[in-house]
């Protein structure tokens, strides 16, 4: 079987701006420490050297790359750190020349301690190496590559050895597309029962909840805070938060006190059809203005297209759907988490191999997926919501104008959700057996098609909108 990844893999709680270029290097310095302890050698280290290659060199600055590496190697955890804390640990390295190395002892830390090198490693877009000194001597030279969605791995793991470690007796053992609807009809059940079923392999039904409801909880929080959050976003282009605004004129004075109010509240607006539009554009622009201001999404599957998923499921819950409780919101995300893992395994999440349909669009194709299951949709329905979505988004390019995860990366997630409903409504009303085309096939129909995009629209800023757009008229 192939590599089983969880749902929990998919959908990860962490910080902005971006999944590959913020998440996935802070997680390499926490990786790195914890190589270095293994080895005996962090004790040693009085001075550190890190090299950033490709794309994550080219955008690392509008992706706050450089300032995720200083918070891993400041021991703090993307998971937990108190958004307030973030800018006050940078700003002491930055003043001090110091950094706190893993909350243990002070090492000198300055801005060239970061190099930004624009040449690509062979192995990955995404290359970060970590050397490490002892009196002027390198004693640790470690070179990870961030995969997208937080993922990391090292040029020398072994996929065999992974799925070594990782191969429990699953009842369902999925890789292609194909065979979760196999298994769905075989065993009469729906998508995210036989997701639920494989997950009992690895953790408790208690842990299941706890950590669905703790993801939501973020998506929530995240929505919510952005649509009540004005101003102009950081990083140099003075991007308005445009969620604030039409948040206000939407709600209509109604009041509540938390978001669980205010789902509430949502509820007895109107639902005409420009009022539901402008509803899931405004729970998508919340998340992804959030997650420009370095703030705490969920990846799905990535930062930069965190605000697809939880505006559908928010749609659903307040359009659709009055009654809907934590059993949708545990079946949405369960069966959003699956389809965005059947996309890793076959093809990419990562924008910097495959452009913004790596991203937004495999999103668009989870939440249209997990959205036609609630509304009743069989399996094959399910997965043909996913194709649609994701057929529409192949070529897309990712071209950030200054690297920022802004422009035209919030808007994106606005579209994705539109197009993830779309889909939706179009799987229910087509017979599967008559699709020419299955998700397998537009997969690698899209794995093909980032195979053969130029690299400049592959999360350089050297293509696209991103050379298009001059600064000066930002």
């Amino acid at each position: 079987m192939s590599q089983f990844i969880s749902v929990f893999d998919m959908l990860k709680i962490g910080v902005g701006p971006s999944s590959s270029h913020t998440l996935g290097p802070w997680r390499a310095a926490e990786q790195w420490i914890h190589q270095l302890k293994k080895n005996q050698k962090f004790c040693l280290i009085d001075t550190i050297k890190v090299d950033l290659y490709g794309s994550l060199s080219l955008t690392g600055k509008g992706h706050a790359t450089d300032l995720a590496i200083q918070l891993g190697l400041s021991g703090a955890d993307p998971e937990y750190i108190p958004i307030g804390d973030i800018a006050e640990i940078i700003d002491a390295i930055d003043n001090n020349e110091v950094l706190f190395f893993n909350h243990e002892k002070n090492i000198p830390f300055y801005k060239s301690s970061i190099t930004f090198n624009r040449e690509f490693l062979p192995f990955h877009a995404n290359g970060i190496k970590f050397s490490g000194f002892f009196n002027g001597e390198e004693i640790s030279n470690e070179t990870y590559y961030s995969i997208g969605g937080g993922f990391i791995v090292q040029e020398n793991d072994h996929l065999e050895e992974e799925i070594e470690i990782n191969n429990k007796n699953f009842p369902f053992p999925i890789s292609k597309a194909i065979e979760l609807e196999e298994f769905c009809e075989k065993e009469n059940l729906g998508i995210s029962e036989i997701v639920y079923l494989n997950e009992l392999e690895l953790h408790s039904s208690e842990f299941i909840n706890n950590e669905i409801h703790r993801i939501w909880d973020t998506m929530l929080e995240c929505m919510y805070i952005g649509c009540h959050t004005k101003g102009k976003l950081p990083g140099g282009l003075n991007v308005k938060r445009r969620a604030f605004d039409t948040h206000q004129k939407l709600i209509k004075g109604t009041s509540y006190n938390n978001p669980k109010e205010w789902i509430t509240a949502i509820r007895s607006t109107e639902v005409k059809f420009r009022e539901i539009l402008k509803w899931v554009s405004c729970f998508a622009l919340s998340v992804n203005e959030v997650n420009a201001a370095l703030g705490r999404v969920v990846t799905a599957p990535t930062n930069g297209s965190a605000g697809v998923i939880p505006a559908v499921l928010m749609y659903y819950m307040v359009i659709e759907n009055h009654e809907a409780d934590f059993n949708q919101i545990k079946k949405f995300l369960l069966t959003a988490g699956e389809i965005g893992s059947i996309f890793k395994k076959n093809a990419t999440i990562s924008a910097a191999m495959g452009g913004c349909q790596a991203e937004i669009g495999v999103s668009s194709a989870m939440a249209a997926a997990a959205l036609t299951e609630l509304l009743g949709g069989t399996a094959a329905q399910c997965l043909s919501a996913a194709e649609i979505a994701m057929e529409h988004h192949l070529g897309l390019t990712c071209d950030p104008i200054r690297g920022l995860v802004q422009v035209p990366c919030i808007e994106r997630n606005s579209m994705g959700a539109i197009k993830a409903i779309h889909a939706a409504e179009i799987a229910l009303e087509t017979d599967p057996k008559e699709s020419l085309v299955h998700l397998d096939e537009v997969i690698e129909t899209m794995w093909e098609t980032a195979k053969d995009m130029n690299k400049n629209y592959k999360e350089t800023s050297e293509g696209g909108l991103a050379v298009t757009v001059r600064i000066v008229n930002c």
